[in-house]
């Protein structure tokens, strides 16, 4: 038997694996966004040191920047930014004395701020490079600015920035999570008082099942009722089945035990021979009874091993009528058969299509009466269907009188017969797709019995 997982860790899995995966593109975005956050956060604060880093330059004639601008552009850089200043000519003014440079010189405007990344003492940095016309002691010419920071600090920037960001949405999905888990738990409970509802039935009880439940859990429901009338249907007509059969079974038992104290107590020996006669057909109705119900239920309840193949019925319909035929003419009756030259094919179980053209024919044998003196068995092929009738000339049967007829234990008239004869003939007939009927006759019974062809 296959195990799933529980319907609650399915429901929570399914619902959590979309989000979590979400999650993940939404945190990729995020640390991409964060990166050129600060990039471009960097890249402004660079550029505002570079303005400041020219202003003083210009103000103090080339001399160190002020204490107050080092800290302002500390603080407002988020880090260290280092800085070079030249002035007219290439003169060297302030700060640091080898700035990083690069081969790319930026737009053809010399005054459009540049930006670059390069390695400064082995340390990658983002670099500002502008360029200013200024007046320093009289002289006239273009200063420039070369400002830089390590992109290690900018980095460490853009990760809190996703760390930050990651933390949020971790706290986000556990609380999710929780939810759903418990929103699961809670959306399932009606399911989980459908079982305990149903547990606390007794094996008897088979009524169908009223309780109010979502309509996701309808379909369900429906199935099982319709389960339980069919399981319940199933066992009345076991229970009806077995009533019949200990009462059927009851009279042929009685009369074997009578003629067995009959032959115990037969005084000469004709009456002991009466009496063997009368235990042996006595015997032999008890066990017919008993393998017409066995019969019965084995139509109900198909095992494995009644199979339904591809037969010729007319082979069937000729082996009924060999093991019939010797007891219809030993009782001095006609018995007339005809059928087609050519095979005739069905789908069918050839034992229980054999047993019921024979219970055919033993019920015309046992209720024809006294004026039977004709049984005739005629096959043909009728369009799509296979078409047997057997007809006789005895006390007959009226259409009207079919569902007494084919019902089981039944008999229009007391005779030897048990009464399920013809209620087999029925129930193969049904299992076979096809129907059995009484047709309308001069004189005696005509029963026509109709079986799909196979193609």
């Amino acid at each position: 038997m296959i195990k799933y997982r529980s319907l609650r860790l399915r429901l929570f899995i399914l619902i959590l694996t979309p989000l979590v995966l979400l999650a993940v593109v939404l945190g990729v975005w995020r640390f991409t966004v964060a990166q050129q956050t600060a990039q471009e956060l960097f890249d402004d604060s660079l550029l505002s040191a570079g303005l400041a880093i020219s202003r003083d330059v210009a103000i103090s004639d080339g001399d160190a920047l002020l204490p107050s601008t080092r800290n302002m552009i500390r603080e407002a850089s988020g880090g260290e930014v280092f800085y070079h200043v030249t002035g007219p000519g290439g003169i060297y003014v302030t700060g640091y004395a080898y700035p990083p440079t690069s081969a790319a010189t930026g737009d053809n405007d010399p005054y459009q701020p540049f930006f670059f990344e390069a390695v400064y003492r082995d340390e990658p940095v983002r670099v500002l490079r502008m360029t200013e016309r200024v007046t320093l002691d009289n002289l006239v010419g273009d200063a420039t600015v070369t400002a830089w920071q390590l992109m290690a600090d900018r980095n460490a920037f853009a990760n809190e920035l996703s760390v930050r960001a990651a933390v949020l949405m971790g706290i986000l999905m556990a609380t999710l999570a929780f939810v759903v888990w418990f929103g699961v738990a809670r959306g399932l409970r009606p399911l989980l008082d459908l079982q305990d509802a149903i547990d606390l039935r007794s094996p008897d009880d088979l009524s169908q099942i009223k309780r109010a439940v979502p309509a996701e859990v309808q379909g369900v429901v429906q199935t099982l009722n319709r389960l339980f009338g069919q399981v319940e249907h199933s066992i009345n007509a076991h229970q009806t089945f077995i009533s019949e059969a200990a009462h059927q079974l009851r009279n042929p038992a009685a009369a074997v035990q009578s003629m067995a104290e009959a032959l115990r107590d037969a005084k000469t020996d004709d009456t002991r021979d009466q009496r063997i006669a009368e235990l042996v057909t006595a015997a032999k109705n008890s066990a017919t009874v008993a393998e017409q119900l066995l019969s019965l239920e084995r139509l109900r309840h198909p095992t494995h091993r009644d199979q339904m193949e591809k037969i010729d019925f007319r082979s069937v319909v000729e082996e009924a009528c060999a093991e019939m035929g010797v007891h219809i003419l030993a009782k001095g009756l006609d018995f007339d058969v005809s059928m087609p030259d050519t095979d005739i094919p069905v789908l069918g179980d050839r034992v229980f299509l054999i047993e019921a053209i024979k219970n055919l024919l033993d019920n015309a044998l046992k209720h024809g009466g006294d004026t039977l003196s004709r049984i005739s068995v005629e096959l043909a092929c009728e369009k799509a269907s296979a078409t047997l009738t057997i007809a006789d000339d005895g006390a007959g049967l009226a259409p009207d009188q079919q569902d007494a007829a084919f019902g089981r234990f039944s008999q229009l008239e007391h005779s030897e017969g048990s009464g399920l004869g013809l209620s087999i003939v029925s129930a193969v007939a049904e299992r076979h797709r096809g129907q059995i009927s009484i047709e309308p006759a001069k004189k005696g019974a005509r029963l026509t019995l109709k079986l799909p062809i196979a193609v």
